[in-house]
C-alpha cells in the first residue's frame, strides 16, 4: 500500500448511499464525496497526474489559469513536488480562494474580468524556459487522471449504476468519466451532464452541433464558467449515452442550501448544478419522458465539490437570487 500511497495527489474518495436524496429520487443515490479531496475538488486527480507527468519532463515552474479549484489543485500538486507556481485568476476572484493558493505557497496574479482572459496571460508567461502551463480541463492527461474515479466507482459498487450524474464547466470531468467508464466497460451507462443557464457552453455546442464560444458569463455558478467547452467532451457524445440538460441558477443554489441541510456538507453552485438533477426532479423527468429506464438500480451523483463557497457567500448569492 505504501508505494501507491506516493503515486497520487489525490484520495479514494467516499461512496455513500444518501437517504435524503435516494426519497427525493425515489432511486437509491449513491454520492461520491470528491469535495473531501485533499484540494477540495475532482480536480486534483486529473491535474495531479498531469504535473507529475511534467514534473518527470524537468517542468521547472508551473502557471494554471484558474477561477479556483483547478488553481488550488495546481499549486497543491506543485507543493507536493517542490516545484514553484504561478497561478492566474480573474479580477474578481475570492479572497478565500486567494488565502488559499498563496497558503500553498504559490505566487498568485490577477488578470481579466474572465477566466478566457486569465487563461492568455498563463499562456503567455508559459513561454519562459522550463515553465508549463497547466490546462484546467482540456488536455488527455487530466481526463486520464479524472478516469481514476470510475475505477473506485467499479471497485465500490461492482455493478454499473443505471446513471451518472455530473457538472460540466469546460468539460474535463466529463471526458474523464467518459474516458473511465470505457476502461471499466460501462460504456452504456448513461451521464446526466448538468449546467447552469449562463455557463452552458456544452449544451449550446450539443444544440449547434460544433463547438461554440458562449459572448459572457453570467450564471452565478463562476467554476462552470468556460465560455468554450473541451472538444474531447462534445466527442464523447457520438460514443456515450449523454443527456445535457439545463438548471437555473436558483435551482442550482436551491440545491446547495438543501444538500447542506440534508448532508451537512457545503458544496459551490457549480456542484449545485449536478445535486439539482435529484433536487429539482429532474431525473425523475428523464424517466417520464422515457429517456432514462423508469426503475433504476441506482444512480450516482458525483459530489465535484468546490472551495469557493463559505456560509456568507451562500447567503449573498441567495439573495442576489431573490431567495430568502
Amino acid at each position: 500500500m505504501e508505494g501507491s500511497k506516493s503515486e497520487h495527489f489525490h484520495v479514494v474518495t467516499p461512496l455513500l448511499e444518501s437517504w435524503a436524496l435516494s426519497q427525493v429520487a425515489g432511486v437509491p443515490v449513491y454520492l461520491k464525496y470528491e469535495n473531501v479531496q485533499p484540494a477540495g475538488s475532482f480536480k486534483i486527480r486529473g491535474i495531479g497526474h498531469f504535473c507529475q507527468e511534467m514534473a518527470k519532463k524537468g517542468c521547472k515552474h508551473l502557471v494554471c489559469s484558474s477561477g479556483g479549484n483547478a488553481g488550488i489543485a495546481a499549486a497543491y500538486s506543485a507543493r507536493k513536488l517542490g516545484i514553484p507556481a504561478t497561478i492566474v485568476l480573474p479580477e474578481g476572484a475570492s479572497q478565500q480562494v486567494v488565502r488559499r493558493l498563496q497558503g500553498e505557497g504559490a505566487e498568485v496574479q490577477l488578470a481579466g474580468k474572465v477566466w478566457d482572459e486569465a487563461n492568455l496571460r498563463a499562456q503567455e508567461l508559459a513561454r519562459r524556459d522550463g515553465w508549463v502551463n497547466v490546462p484546467p480541463f482540456d488536455h488527455p492527461l487530466i481526463w486520464e487522471g479524472h478516469a481514476s474515479l470510475v475505477q473506485e466507482l467499479k471497485a465500490e459498487l461492482q455493478t454499473p449504476p443505471g446513471a451518472l450524474v455530473l457538472a460540466v464547466g469546460g468539460g474535463g470531468l466529463l471526458a474523464g468519466v467518459a474516458a473511465g467508464l470505457a476502461q471499466v466497460g460501462w460504456q452504456h451507462v448513461p451521464i446526466v451532464a448538468m449546467e447552469t443557464r449562463g455557463a452552458n457552453c456544452f449544451n449550446a455546442a450539443i444544440e449547434a452541433g460544433r463547438l461554440v464560444t458562449l459572448a459572457d458569463i453570467t450564471s452565478v455558478a463562476k467554476c462552470l464558467g468556460a465560455k468554450t467547452v473541451a472538444e474531447g467532451a462534445l466527442a464523447c457524445m457520438q460514443q456515450f449515452k449523454i443527456f445535457s440538460e439545463v438548471v437555473e441558477d436558483v435551482e442550482a443554489v436551491n440545491a446547495v442550501q438543501r444538500f447542506l441541510d440534508d448532508e451537512r456538507m457545503l458544496v459551490e453552485p457549480a456542484c449545485g448544478a449536478a445535486l439539482a438533477a435529484i433536487y429539482s426532479g429532474l431525473l425523475g423527468k428523464l424517466q417520464a419522458e422515457g429517456r432514462l429506464p423508469p426503475s433504476l438500480a441506482s444512480v450516482v451523483v458525483i459530489v465535484c465539490g468546490g472551495n469557493s463557497i463559505n456560509s456568507q457567500e451562500l447567503q449573498a448569492l441567495k439573495t442576489q437570487l431573490g431567495q430568502n
